[in-house]
């Protein structure tokens, strides 16, 4: 697997090997004796699937609060997303930058999202299935979102009318929100 340095130290595009041949394809995408020669300890307690009909479906920015925080390992399995990992963590030399990264089945990369950092993708194609790894289980009351059109964040999603949650079209913007995350403490 090769580990490809994004312009936020910390978040990782992971390009796994594949072999493939006449019948089709294998690859490992996770490995904890791989992980751990790449620098990442965490230990992944909890693997979420999700399905998004519509091109143009938005989710994000989500993120848990401090002491639920989570490392995500995202990917695709069917069709294509700009995923984007935020730097929250109010201190850090990136705070409030992004980086966004095609994920799709076809390119099968996988982005690594450190801990106080806000997650979200828009999908680029109908029929959208995306897996993820987390380090820490799902807590609703530490469950947070900031507003996917943040101006102090800037994200280039590359849409102007995305499909929205409600709980999406409701989150607010990072100023309003209690993001907890402090830099050196996540």
């Amino acid at each position: 697997m090769e580990k490809i340095a994004t312009k936020i130290p910390g978040v990782y595009i992971l390009e796994p090997r594949v072999f493939g041949d006449h019948r089709g394809y294998f690859m490992e995408t996770y490995s904890t004796a791989v992980f751990e020669e790449m620098g990442f300890t965490n230990v992944f307690v909890q693997d979420n699937q999700s399905f998004t009909a519509q091109k143009g479906t938005l989710r994000g920015i989500h993120f848990q609060n401090a002491p639920m925080a989570q490392t995500k390992l995202v990917r695709v399995t069917k069709g294509a997303v700009l995923d984007v990992a935020v730097d929250l963590r109010r201190g850090s030399p990136t705070y409030k930058q992004w980086v966004g990264v095609e994920l799709s089945a076809e390119n099968k990369r996988m982005l690594y999202i450190p801990r106080g950092f806000g997650h979200g993708f828009v999908t680029l194609t109908d029929d959208v299935e995306f897996c993820y790894k987390v380090d820490n289980l799902y807590s609703r009351e530490c469950d947070r979102g900031i507003r996917f059109d943040d101006a102090e964040i800037g994200v280039e999603w590359g849409i102007d009318s995305p499909i929205l949650s409600e709980k999406d079209t409701k989150s607010p913007h990072l100023c309003d929100s209690d993001c907890n995350f402090i830099y050196g403490e996540v």
